[in-house]
């Protein structure tokens, strides 16, 4: 394999042993990067919450020029170290294989205020230690780093990135685990059989250091046994990012990336944890429940097909199956099962096993990530391991369970609901001693992703609190979604979704949806049925400790005074907690003190008529502008450095100002930055500016225009020509 592929490693080794000497003082070093950043003209990141960089770690130097930027950036920050710090090996620049942090998650600690005293400390202890073991295998330094890597292991901040650090500072010592080299390793393909059997139990999660020194030392034996192209953990490296990026162009860039997965990224709910219900048939007639139920597991057939993490798609596996089981079956929903049940589940989801179409026999909690074990019975060799904390027979002779393997029912609300309540009275001491534990989340890392002034964003927490009610307006692209869903989780400190629900009002939205009324049943008559914002209330109302969210998105679509009946003075913020009679069930009611509602609407939706005022005096209105000039923004284009993209935005720019200082339409029908938003190196190329631009921005300069065509023509023939 042609050595300049590898140039870097001598710059990355001797810049790691260059660092290994501000351990003791890196007030020093923070003044050098400060100084580096000075001599090429670039704004140094933000590596803390306040304006005062105060501490740092070797690690996330590295992570500097080894995140999501273009590789002319990497080269000019990785030119300022060399300068700086003494470098004398060539600067790279060439990055193929490399691993790369995300751009949002680019540090390896936790902001001040939520990092351990000795978070950094850590940091450098294994820095220091996995240097010395790199010159020195011995018994006693494989120790020494052990006991450092298991205290960093389990810090904020740290997952598989760990792996890369230590790639990066000495590559030839240490394998690097990240999503690209785990997925190549784990293919038969790539390497021999018994490796793969070997180790897929130890990269389920992120390895111990007992584990990750045991994977590194296997790998490395295969390598060097010479029956590979790859002999090293560079070469291996290089390899497996050509195989990605090829499956990549071939598969799309969402290749392998779950449904839930997705769907997070499209509703700012990308990251956060949230509880998912299963239907899952323990064989057929549930003949193999007995033996999950013993085991502490659920498993599925189709165990030929291999190792599922191994494909890139549902329709591999739909072919794997086909040319394995043979027969007429597309095999469409059998692929969609073992899917879901590696990529889509989730440890904490909750679990019902049923038999035939009208009976539970048992619920669980999941309590692993997936695992493929060829030691199980009859094929049964896909995996998880669950808590079973109900076993027995529950009729539901009024609904009619799927009858697939396994099913993801938590869209189902009323199904849900009903199998929640048939384990409720039993389940619920041992509920309340298991809390969840959420993903932290502070106005730091709001600030981070949302693309807002501090000001603004303390005016708004502000808002919210003072007035409880407050209604996100602004034009389409602006983000309202994103924002809204961010409040929430940066004003409760964390990413709890069961404290945040999410409706969207529309023409045929009632009060029945809303809060509560009769509803068919099955049987042909009639039941009082609550609706989603009362259940929302019920559930604040017994932990009046914390704040609730209740979101409404196109708020102005629906007709309020008939959605929100009696409501409409509970609402108010010095009416909270004051019960009143409801419509159909009689009960007395209350809006609770800990709940917050924030809604959203388009300011350019000409079709819908004007806010109820007995509503609008009751809800806060804020304006929700195009971030395009804000700090976060200028960084997400630099990162990019795309000359056809920063025409485009500045093409944008001028329309936006056409826009607003037009008499028919003005700032609310400017055009939003979330056009813009989410792109990678790899996806920013003509093709999907050029998408925006004909799909998206074009069909609403129409629709604004509609009676003015010279200026719709103009402004395409702009727009098209930043592109070209």
């Amino acid at each position: 394999m042609a050595q300049e592929q590898f140039g870097w490693i001598d710059f990355y080794t001797e810049l790691a042993t260059k660092l290994l000497g501000f351990k003791a003082d890196r007030s020093l070093l923070i003044r050098k990067l400060q100084q580096v950043y000075s001599n090429i003209e670039m704004k140094l990141p933000k590596l803390e919450s306040g304006d005062e960089l105060i501490d740092i770690d070797p690690f996330t130097v590295f992570g500097l020029f080894n995140k999501g930027i273009t590789n002319e950036n990497r080269t000019l920050i990785a030119k300022g170290m060399a300068d700086e710090f003494g470098v004398k090996a060539d600067v790279p620049s060439d990055y193929a294989g490399i691993p790369v942090l995300n751009n949002l998650k680019a540090t390896f600690y936790f902001f001040k205020d939520d990092r351990g005293n000795h978070d950094i400390d850590n940091l450098w202890e294994v820095f220091d230690a996995a240097l010395k073991l790199a010159e020195n295998d011995t018994a006693e330094k494989r120790q020494t780093f052990s006991n450092s890597y298991d205290i960093v292991r389990g810090q904020l901040g740290i997952r598989w990135n760990i792996t890369m650090a230590l790639y990066w500072v000495r590559p030839y010592s240490f394998l690097n685990l990240d999503s690209r080299n785990r997925q190549f390793i784990m293919n038969p393909e790539n390497m021999p059989a018994d490796f793969v059997a070997d180790m897929k139990g130890k990269l389920n999660k992120v390895p111990t250091a007992a584990e990750y020194l045991e994977i590194r030392d296997a790998c490395a034996a295969v390598l060097q046994s010479g029956k590979y192209e790859y002999r090293s953990f560079p070469e291996l490296s290089y390899h497996a990012w050509v195989v990605s990026e090829k499956d990549n162009q071939e598969n799309g860039h969402t290749a392998g990336k779950s449904r839930r997965e997705s769907a997070g990224a499209a509703l700012a709910d990308e990251g956060v944890d949230q509880v998912h219900y299963w239907l899952y048939a323990p064989g057929h007639g549930a003949e193999r429940w007995e033996e999950m139920y013993q085991n502490g597991i659920a498993a599925l057939g189709w165990g030929d097909i291999g190792d599922v993490l191994a494909y890139t798609g549902k329709d591999e596996i739909r072919k794997k199956m086909k040319e394995i089981y043979g027969g007429s079956s597309s095999y469409r929903n059998s692929a969609h099962a073992v899917w879901q049940f590696a990529r889509e589940m989730k440890a904490g989801d909750i679990i019902f096993a049923k038999k035939g179409k009208t009976e539970i026999v048992g619920r669980g909690v999941v309590e692993s990530d997936y695992t493929y074990d060829e030691s199980l019975s009859d094929h049964y060799y896909h995996l998880r391991k669950i808590k079973w904390t109900h076993k027995g027979n529950w009729s539901l002779d009024d609904k009619q369970l799927a009858m697939k393997t396994l099913t993801d029912i938590t869209p189902y609300e009323d199904v849900v609901s009903k199998l929640k309540a048939l384990f409720e009275d039993e389940a619920q001491e041992e509920e309340e001693e298991a809390q969840i534990i959420y993903k932290p989340y502070s106005p730091e890392e709001f600030l981070r992703e949302v693309f807002m002034s501090e000001d603004q964003y303390q005016m708004l927490v502000s808002l919210v609190r003072g007035k409880k009610n407050v209604i996100l307006q602004g034009a389409p692209g602006v983000g309202k979604t994103f924002v809204a869903k961010r409040l929430a989780y940066s004003m409760m400190g964390e990413k709890d979704t069961e404290r945040v629900e999410m409706v969207q009002f529309h023409q045929s939205y009632s009060y029945e949806d809303f809060i509560e009324g009769f509803r068919p049943t099955t049987a042909g008559s009639f039941e009082l049925k609550k609706g989603a914002f009362y259940k929302f209330c019920k559930r604040a109302e017994i932990d009046s400790d914390n704040e609730y969210f209740f979101i409404i998105d196109e708020i102005n679509r629906g007709n309020l005074s008939k959605i929100f009946g009696e409501l409409f003075m509970l609402i108010e913020n010095d009416k909270r907690d004051i019960e009143l009679q409801l419509l159909y069930s009689g009960e007395k009611f209350a809006v609770p003190g800990n709940v917050y509602l924030i809604g959203m609407m388009n300011t350019a939706d000409r079709s819908l008529a004007m806010l109820d005022y007995a509503l609008r005096r009751r809800f806060a209105f804020v304006e929700i502008r195009p971030g395009f000039d804000t700090d976060g923004f200028r960084e997400y284009r630099m990162s990019l450095d795309n000359d056809k993209f920063n025409r485009l935005i500045a093409c944008v720019e001028s329309l936006n100002r056409v826009i607003a200082d037009d008499e028919s339409l003005g700032e609310g029908f400017c055009i939003g930055h979330s056009y813009f938003c989410n792109f990678t190196l790899d996806e920013l190329d003509e093709q999907r500016l050029t998408a925006i631009v004909e799909f998206e921005l074009i069909p609403l300069l129409k629709e604004y225009w509609f009676d003015e065509p010279m200026k719709i023509k103009d402004w395409s023939e702009k727009l098209r020509g930043a592109i070209r």
